[in-house]
């Protein structure tokens, strides 16, 4: 009897997905559009100041780094807490009026995914030989020249980051729910959809919804592994 059940509930998830259900794409399209920007931000935010650390050292580099490694390790409950006191009525950037709409999502994501690219960027370009520097300065090459090669031969890292950050941008459950609310048709996510109809005995969604994560954290890692053999 459990098995039967256990098949009608796969089965029906596996219609969901293929008879493009509009209330699950609805969520799958939300989830991509507010992980993709949170991506790019971290991504242009990240990128290149974790090259510029890793090429640079300085007074204090030991502290910023660690404060940076501190952050890829961030409680994201913690994340959205601070997110929902800026953007509440009282915050400071309260007048904005993002709390509970997919801009606040995309602000908790992106500082999220933020210190996973930065570390792992930083990380990779200190990794690549001080000799390459040296010779680039001796034929002239300007800073952003110099910064541009060494990003080049630390790509494979740099991606690595990247989908380390797409993978907790998209993952995430407890800050965009403090800072979206969860609202059906504007702030529903495919995480917090998975909370919600789990909770609500709806596993047919939960679980279409569940296979399309995994299948998408699958295609960011096949994407990754495809770009460093290239």
């Amino acid at each position: 009897m459990i098995g039967k059940r256990k098949r009608a509930i796969l089965n029906e998830a596996i219609r969901l997905i293929f008879s493009g259900d509009s209330s699950l794409w609805e969520i799958v399209r939300l989830t991509l559009l507010v992980s993709g920007f949170a991506l790019l931000f971290a991504a242009f935010l990240g990128v290149p100041s974790g090259a510029w650390l890793g090429m640079r050292q300085f007074r204090g580099e030991r502290w910023l780094k660690s404060v940076i490694y501190t952050g890829m390790g961030f409680p994201p409950v913690v994340v959205g807490l601070v997110v929902f006191m800026l953007l509440s009525r009282q915050g400071i950037l309260g007048d904005l009026g993002w709390l509970f709409t997919p801009q606040a999502m995309v602000l908790a994501q992106t500082i999220l995914a933020l210190p996973l690219v930065m570390g792992v960027t930083m990380t990779a370009v200190h990794a690549v030989r001080p000799e390459l520097r040296l010779q680039l300065r001796s034929l002239g090459a300007t800073d952003g020249q110099v910064m541009r090669t060494v990003l080049s031969e630390a790509r494979f890292g740099v991606i690595v980051g990247l989908v380390a950050g797409f993978g907790a941008a998209v993952s995430e459950v407890g800050a965009v729910m403090l800072v979206g609310g969860n609202i059906e048709g504007k702030t529903r996510v495919m995480t917090t959809a998975i909370v919600l109809e789990t909770r609500q005995g709806n596993f047919e969604l939960a679980l279409a919804l569940g296979v399309i994560l995994l299948t998408l954290a699958f295609l960011a890692n096949l994407v990754a592994v495809r770009l460093q053999r290239e």
